[in-house]
């Protein structure tokens, strides 16, 4: 009967079947570059969220509690200008051109590995530029509640929920952190195998 199977181990028919290999053609490549860089240009582009809500927040508490305003100046601008340093270092060598049209197979990889190897950068760069002047104005904030409210316990229960969504928002942080980098990490052996 045809229908039957041989008698061999079904085991061992099975692991000597022959592999594919997946075949990156060029075109694929091009929409992988494509999709890097779209990728590196956003992380890029939301980094100016970092000096807008420290100016925001600088710029509300000052009007809100103007007489504790010569102890918030320091601190704010501080924050201010680390953030707008921030804006500085890390788009300082990461605006990256555009893969050429005519590229060949190996030039596709370089430009995919260029970018993977950019955003990787930026990843390491966004916690002292970007995460640190966020927390240094969430801090400089709280503690300028926390003086204009007069302390006791009354400032601390009223607060507990903002604090709470400040502790979750710095926890959520670092949990997207390192899926971003294990997502890389992945996606770097994923070129090394087709480079193989």
């Amino acid at each position: 009967m045809p229908d039957e199977l041989p008698d061999d181990d079904l085991k061992a028919i099975w692991h000597n079947q022959p592999t594919e290999t997946s075949t990156m053609t060029l075109k694929l490549i091009r929409a992988k570059a494509r999709d890097l860089h779209a990728k590196t240009r956003r992380q890029l582009l939301a980094t100016a969220v970092g000096p807008l809500v420290t100016a925001f927040f600088y710029t509300f508490a000052i009007r809100q509690l103007p007489q504790i305003a010569n102890l918030l100046h320091p601190l704010f601008l501080f924050a201010l200008v680390w953030s707008l340093g921030g804006l500085y270092f890390l788009n300082r060598a990461m605006w990256s051109t555009v893969m050429p049209g005519d590229a060949g197979l190996s030039t596709g990889l370089a430009f995919c590995r260029g970018e993977l190897e950019r955003r990787r950068l930026l990843l390491r760069r966004i916690l002292l530029w970007s995460f640190g002047p966020l927390l240094m104005t969430l801090a400089t904030f709280i503690l300028a509640l926390a003086i204009a409210g007069g302390g006791g316990r009354r400032i601390l229960s009223n607060g507990r929920p903002f604090l709470v969504l400040v502790v979750v928002w710095i926890l959520a942080y670092f949990v997207l952190r390192a899926r971003d980098q294990r997502e890389l990490q992945r996606e770097i052996d994923e070129l090394d195998d087709i480079e193989k």
